[in-house]
């Protein structure tokens, strides 16, 4: 049976919570596998709303196995948050476990981020000031604090004072902050290590089981393919690889253990913080997609910039991640829009045309979505449960996606909740076979 990976193909918020979370009723296990509590998810069931951040999407079945890799970046005070509340409002979270190679966002690891956007000025990324950078940097450089290093005194000290030696200058405006003294610090995280103690595993083994065992496994990322560090906006973009391929990397498993990879794709287009985007709309109809869409973050709260379906990035998205099929979310916000537009390539300079990607910073940054005009739809299609039942122009918008695309579609989401859900013909072949497992450890 497969593993599926679910990836975002734009610059994040894309509503993987939700496909992850209707995928997840017929899986074994759900690993996130890059990443860390700068994204979220918002989940609707039964008309209750969850916001998740580190805890993947699968949690709110019981049984189900759902596991941080060893590719997350780990905030315990955010982790130990996320536990405590969903067992407020009786989730079992039995089933959860931690990579114990997955690295420790620090204090001051969220200074170090603060610092750092402040030194930027008006050239600032726009993150999420969560200490995520920092934390992915303190890795490569071997600095890095892991959660198995959460349950060892002596060497946890060690590490922290290792780590600390190279930020001393950046950390001087914060010499004086309590959370930073050696020992306060080591306390703390000395005592997330008992609190998450009975969640910490060697989850590489656990995701290898269930795969040799037959079951469904699905791989969430966090973020979009846009945000990727190597083929992303760079430099405004996130630490990590928010690619399919990362899952390999990030749950510790290898590249044939993938069979579907599924990309996430809003019917329109939304980005946070800074960066081209050459399909933006600041106007006033980008206003009324945003409030009907209710584009805020889920992490900051922060208004999301809007802009219409950009094609040419989803192409270069399906691209990358070699995707085997499409989910296209929100597209009950552009009912009752009296335009409606998708970008199909980009002009730049001296009138230049471009129908890929540009690969180059500067073209990109002057890049501006060319647009092809589409017939909108009046009605109301969040009743809808059938693509027969969608409108004509509706079903038409679909189309001409997949086709400039080249990936089919096989799931469609017509309102936040999990049952306004369209399934193509194409989704529900894939998951034949896949009946939800009875497992209840």
């Amino acid at each position: 049976m497969p593993g599926i990976v679910i990836v975002g193909t734009q610059w994040g918020d894309e509503g993987k919570g939700k496909i992850t979370d209707l995928l997840a009723e017929r899986a074994d296990a759900v690993v996130r596998f890059q990443g860390g509590n700068n994204a979220g998810h918002t989940i609707v069931r039964d008309g209750v709303e969850f916001k998740l951040h580190l805890v993947p999407s699968g949690i709110l079945y019981p049984g189900r196995r759902c596991i941080i890799g060893n590719g997350v970046v780990v905030d315990p005070s955010v982790l130990l948050g996320e536990i405590h509340e969903l067992r407020a409002r009786r989730i079992d979270t039995s089933g959860l476990k931690v990579s114990a190679n997955a690295h420790v966002i620090m204090p001051y690891h969220l200074l170090l981020d603060t610092a750092g956007e402040a030194r930027l000025g008006k050239l600032q990324i726009g993150t999420t000031k969560r200490g995520i950078g920092p934390a992915y940097a303190d890795k490569a450089s071997r600095l890095g604090i892991r959660i198995q290093d959460l349950l060892d005194e002596r060497i946890l000290k060690k590490k922290i004072t290792a780590a600390l030696e190279p930020h001393r200058l950046a950390l001087r405006p914060y010499e004086l902050d309590p959370e930073l003294d050696l020992h306060t610090m080591t306390e703390q995280h000395l005592t997330y290590g008992r609190q998450l103690q009975e969640y910490i595993a060697d989850t590489s083994r656990l995701v290898w089981e269930s795969l040799e065992q037959g079951h469904v496994v699905l791989f969430e990322g966090a973020q979009g393919a846009m945000l990727d560090i190597d083929h992303g906006t760079y430099p405004f973009v996130t630490s990590s690889n928010p690619l399919a391929g990362a899952a390999c990397v990030g749950a510790g498993i290898g590249p044939r253990d993938i069979d579907e990879v599924w990309g996430v794709c809003k019917a329109y287009t939304t980005r946070v913080g800074s960066g081209p985007f050459p399909t933006e709309l600041d106007d006033e109809l980008g206003e009324r997609i945003r409030t009907r869409g209710a584009e805020y973050g889920t992490t900051t709260g922060r208004p999301r910039r809007i802009g219409w379906l950009d094609l040419v990035a989803l192409r270069y998205a399906a691209r990358l991640n070699t995707l085997s099929a499409l989910a296209i979310t929100k597209l009950d916000v552009l009912s009752g829009l009296d335009e409606l537009a998708v970008c199909t390539h980009y002009s730049g300079e001296e009138d230049a045309i471009f129908d890929e990607f540009p690969y180059h910073q500067s073209v990109l940054h002057h890049a501006r979505g060319e647009f092809t005009p589409l017939e909108s739809w009046s009605e109301d299609i969040g009743e809808c449960r059938s693509e027969d039942e969608l409108p004509a122009a509706a079903r038409d918008y679909l189309a001409f996606i997949a086709d400039f695309v080249g990936v089919p579609i096989a799931m469609i989401s017509v309102g936040a909740g999990r049952d306004q859900t369209i399934w193509t013909s194409l989704g529900a072949e894939s998951l034949v076979g896949t009946a939800a497992p009875s497992r209840g450890d």
